[in-house]
């Protein structure tokens, strides 16, 4: 019974529990069981409320038996995890940032409290990279964390204990965020769903660090699950303005129930012209695009010159839109120095990690002068909108998410800037669903990112939804499987 109820969607559970086919309480028992199994080896969970848990299962059981069905909030009774950025009540919120040690949240974020409301129940936050800012989560706070299928490889970052979690079965679904491919890099590592909603569709209002300006659109929240049914339903809850987040609005959703396939143009987009893909990814996307064409779709192969800048649009789009420096950000509101906090790091002494030093050097290197930024700003704004009109109202676009599979830990360090294949929907307001794609020949997860127009997301689900019909989706790692 565990293992069956570490593989259903969280949509197939909360059905479950409400009619009394099975309790809150088991659900939960069963997803405790299978973290105290896996985290050992993955270090994904790093803070559980595992007792506060029991409590609010047992008051869903509760309510299951005092009131009708169809009056139960649509997850109620289903166990979730939440990454450590996002403020959870009485759950630390430190980013991975040591001066943030002890620090813990006195309220919910408002993705949290939404979460909550539709009934869902947190076991406990997930790891991060050191304020959300690298592409593998690790960091002076909670360590490394390890990758379900080869825990000598990443998870990515920052929402690597999101997925990690939820690919080894401990929890159904996770609330993570995406800012570079937050969301996208570590479902895709992980072999799970992961969906970046269109720009200001999803509030980012009480997760640290937040974005400023424009970069508050660039900056998005959303779900990681192990099977792509939970997406929608879970965007649907998150999805609409609170009264904080002034960069989010009203966007209308669509249902992915209502895609038509035959409707449906894919533009197969196998590179950015700049960083090659591997060849098992490229062969994956084909037969992704294969199997959409037998259903109807239409697919044409596509280049965009444009995306060969995807680097120096992120950077400039993020530059012009910050405020305060990522080194103001380490120092807690104080600049660090990074040249002195570069040689404690090279003896041992430095409470920050590599990665985020780095940063922190870049930021000093004036490798964008006003002039130059303003140029690819330009340019991004011009690919955003050819992109858009060449997906039109009824066009998604299939398009590698890493070069390779999970890299070994500490690799993407060099080269440094392959994480561009998702940066750029971000600057662009793109959303982006990534889709798992089977195992390949390293028994790593495959996979590819399905990106749409703006307010397109039922469309990019609806295809998630076909591609798991055709492939399978998530493979229970073979350990915990």
């Amino acid at each position: 019974m565990e293992h069956d109820l570490c593989a259903l969607s969280g949509t197939a559970l909360a059905r479950m529990i409400r009619e009394r086919r099975i309790s809150s309480r088991e659900v939960v028992e069963a997803h405790i069981d299978r973290i105290r199994l896996a985290n050992p080896t993955l270090n994904a969970m790093v803070a559980e409320r595992f007792d506060e848990a029991r409590a609010e299962a047992d008051a869903a059981d509760a309510r299951v038996r005092r009131e009708p069905a169809e009056s139960l909030p649509p997850f109620l009774g289903v166990p979730c995890s939440i990454k450590e950025c996002f403020a959870l009540a009485g759950m630390p919120q430190t980013a991975g940032l040591v001066s943030r040690r002890g620090f813990r949240a006195t309220a919910d974020a408002t993705a949290v409290a939404r979460l909550r409301r539709a009934g869902a129940i947190p076991l406990g936050v997930t790891n991060v990279s050191e304020l959300c800012m690298w592409m593998e989560s690790d960091n002076r706070v909670y360590g490394r964390t390890n990758n379900p299928y080869d825990p000598s490889r990443t998870v990515g970052g920052s929402s690597g204990g999101e997925a990690a979690i939820v690919a080894a079965g401990g929890a159904p679904f996770g609330l993570g965020s995406d800012i570079g491919g937050s969301i996208r890099m570590p479902a895709f590592f992980n072999g799970v769903f992961g969906h970046k909603p269109t720009g200001g569709l999803v509030p980012g209002s009480g997760q640290f660090p937040n974005a400023e300006g424009a970069a508050r659109r660039y900056l998005t929240t959303g779900p990681i699950c192990r099977r792509a049914e939970d997406l929608a339903p879970l965007l649907r809850i998150l999805a609409g303005p609170d009264g904080i987040d002034d960069a989010c609005r009203p966007i209308a959703l669509g249902d992915p129930a209502a895609v038509d396939l035959r409707g449906v143009r894919v533009l197969s987009v196998e590179g950015n012209g700049a960083v090659p893909v591997a060849r098992e990814l490229l062969e994956a996307q084909r037969r992704a695009c294969g199997w959409l064409a037998e259903r109807g779709a239409r697919v044409e192969p596509a280049e965009f010159p444009g995306l060969r800048d995807s680097l120096e649009i992120w950077s400039a789009m993020m530059s012009a839109a910050a405020t305060t420096s990522f080194a103001a950000h380490m120092g807690g509101g104080r600049e660090v120095n990074a040249w002195v906090e570069l040689l404690r790091w090279a003896v041992g002494r430095s409470e920050h990690t590599l990665p985020a030093i780095g940063l922190a050097l870049l930021e000093q290197v004036p490798h964008f002068y006003e002039g130059a930024r303003g140029e690819f700003i330009a340019r991004g704004r011009a690919l955003r909108e050819m992109l858009a009109r060449r997906l039109g109202a009824d066009g998604v676009m299939l398009y590698p998410s890493y070069p390779t599979v999970a890299p070994k830990h500490g690799r993407p360090l060099w080269p440094p800037f392959r994480w561009v294949y998702t940066a750029i929907l971000n600057v662009l307001e793109f959303p982006a669903t990534q889709v798992p794609l089977g195992l390949g020949a390293e028994g790593l997860p495959l996979g590819v990112q399905v990106a749409g127009g703006h307010g397109g997301d039922h469309r990019t689900i609806a295809v998630a939804l076909e591609l798991e019909r055709g492939f399978g989706g998530w493979v229970p790692p073979p350990r915990w499987g």
